[in-house]
């Protein structure tokens, strides 16, 4: 009778998962990712693509706002040369070249050397010349065909 007795109090088997150890393999990768996340967005060099895109083809020939390294300007309207000139000059001038010829391109050739904040001053000059759309100027690499 006592053998009866011991079978019927046998333990059950768990089933149950013992997830301690994974919630710890959790919280050290969350502080892995906490800890290396900031480092990874610091800054990068991007070297930009030269491209080979072909000309845009005007009905119009463009009026080309030039600066230099310097910061000076240069206007060159329609066939004419270029002329330096200086802000107030330009903004006056593009906005009665604009007003009658509304259709007119204007491009912004920025010297390489020139300072990036310069030709974004440019542009916004050239806004409150009435201009609608700016297009910024390139050349092809020289490798290009």
């Amino acid at each position: 009778m006592s053998a009866t007795i011991t079978r019927r109090h046998k333990r059950k088997l768990k089933a149950d998962i013992n997830v301690v150890p994974y919630i710890d393999v959790m919280l050290v990768l969350l502080i892995i990712f906490m800890v290396t996340a900031p480092l990874l967005s610091l800054g990068v060099d991007v070297e930009l693509p030269q491209a080979k895109a072909k000309p845009i083809e005007q009905k119009k020939e463009p009026v080309v706002v030039t600066v230099t390294a310097e910061g000076a300007y240069s206007l060159k309207l329609e066939s004419a040369d270029p002329e330096p000139i200086d802000a107030a000059t330009l903004q006056a001038k593009l906005s009665a070249f604009v007003k009658q010829n509304p259709e007119v391109p204007v491009f912004v050739a920025g010297a390489r050397d020139a300072d990036y904040a310069t030709v974004f001053d440019t542009m916004v000059l050239l806004q409150q010349a009435g201009v609608p759309r700016v297009g910024l100027m390139g050349q092809p690499p020289d490798n290009a065909r």
